[in-house]
């Protein structure tokens, strides 16, 4: 997902995912690695993910049994407040955006793939879960004059996927993706790796060449690219919404069956944005989820969750005049009455390739899932949803 900040929005309202700096985290005196700021309340148990200001990019993890009750997370620069899993894993004089970490409840770092500095890594950006839990992608970026140093100006990124079982890497772009892709990866459930295959193309790295991928352009445009039907070469651009010209793209999310996404367009002072689904046709049509009675705003950050053969869309929402950039303390008691936003799903029927008239159906109500905002998702098996705009919570549902 995107976040601005205030000097992106002096230079042309450009974006930038995660590149403001937060305040640095102070060791508490209550102890290192300490979860005193967890709370127990009638929504369920809060968990303070790093216990500091130090989380972006948050998603929910997709693996409940290798995974559970934890998030994928994206870090800034300074001190982490993490319970290391090896000496590899610093958590001072860190670097930011150096690391992908995936963490639980307790505080405990399950998994983590650190910046290869040998091959020029000099950040990630955008990481995001895919829809099989074997595989994150994110963006990499490296000094595109091939000197040495991380110079923002300089900086280009390529675009991959991660094998969480081996840290292996598959780069499905080398250079030229925009800092602001927000891509998003479908590869089929049942796919298995296979691990006398080569790693080099999508059926060896995968397991299957039934693999899609969404990113956004730097025309602010969603590419979908279908590997099992010519890959980047036969790659389609997304029709955009009419009446939101000069907005930003961000954010697709495929369906769990390939054929749908969801995503943002936000204004540029992130104070408007409005949600779509649309399936992923080159000649098909945005649908916006449009605002119902009882929402406290227009739909952003959507997301799908399936759950016993039923589909949901979830989203958060926030009050009039507020930014989607959520940085509340969650644990405080004044914010869990929905004052600060709150989180909800509502259950869709979808049929591709069918008429757009019945294409989509909505077959159910609005439902709260929480009365706090949480942007990272829910897991698969529905007891947890992530959220992190410097400070990163995990919320068990009761």
């Amino acid at each position: 997902m995107r976040y601005f900040s205030l000097t992106a929005l002096s230079l042309m309202f450009a974006l930038s995912a995660c590149v403001y700096e937060p305040e640095q985290f102070v060791e508490s005196e209550k102890g290192e690695n300490s979860n005193s700021n967890n709370s127990v309340t009638d929504m369920g148990t809060l968990y303070a993910v790093n216990d500091g200001k130090q989380i972006c990019n948050p998603s929910v993890s997709q693996d409940s049994k290798n995974y559970p009750a934890s998030m994928l997370w994206l870090n800034f620069g300074g001190t982490l407040k993490v319970k290391t899993p090896d000496s590899v894993y610093t958590t001072s004089k860190v670097v930011q955006h150096d690391r992908l970490s995936v963490s639980d409840t307790s505080g405990k770092v399950l998994w983590y793939l650190m910046r290869d500095t040998e091959a020029g890594d000099c950040q990630f950006q955008d990481p995001e879960w895919s829809t099989h839990p074997n595989y994150i992608v994110a963006l990499r970026a490296f000094n595109s004059k091939g000197e040495s140093g991380c110079k923002e100006s300089d900086m280009d990124y390529g675009m991959f996927a991660v094998r969480m079982s081996d840290k292996k890497k598959f780069f499905f772009y080398d250079k030229e993706m925009s800092e602001f892709a927000t891509p998003h990866l479908w590869v089929d459930a049942d796919a298995e790796h296979d691990t006398t295959a080569a790693d080099d193309t999508v059926e060896g790295f995968f397991g299957t060449d039934q693999v899609r991928l969404v990113y956004v352009n730097k025309k602010d445009e969603i590419v979908f690219v279908n590997y099992a039907n010519g890959g980047t070469k036969s790659a389609k651009t997304l029709k955009k919404p009419s009446g939101v010209d000069g907005w930003m793209m961000d954010s697709p999310m495929i369906s769990p069956d390939g054929n749908f996404v969801v995503y943002n367009m936000i204004n540029s002072s992130m104070t408007g944005w409005k949600s779509y689904i649309q399936e992923l046709s080159e000649n098909s049509k945005p649908i916006e989820i449009e605002k119902s009675s009882g929402m406290i705003s227009e739909p952003v950050q959507p997301r799908w969750f399936a759950y016993a053969e039923r589909l949901f869309v979830m989203w958060t929402e926030f009050p009039q005049g507020s930014q989607f950039v959520n940085k509340n303390d969650l644990t405080e008691v004044s914010v869990q009455d929905g004052s600060a936003g709150r989180t909800a799903m509502r259950e869709v029927s979808l049929v591709a390739g069918a008429p757009s008239d019945l294409a989509f159906a909505w077959t159910g109500d609005v439902v709260e899932i929480a009365p706090i905002p949480m942007i990272g998702g829910r897991s698969p098996d529905g007891r947890f949803v992530a959220t992190g705009t410097n400070l990163g919570f995990l919320l068990e549902l009761p």
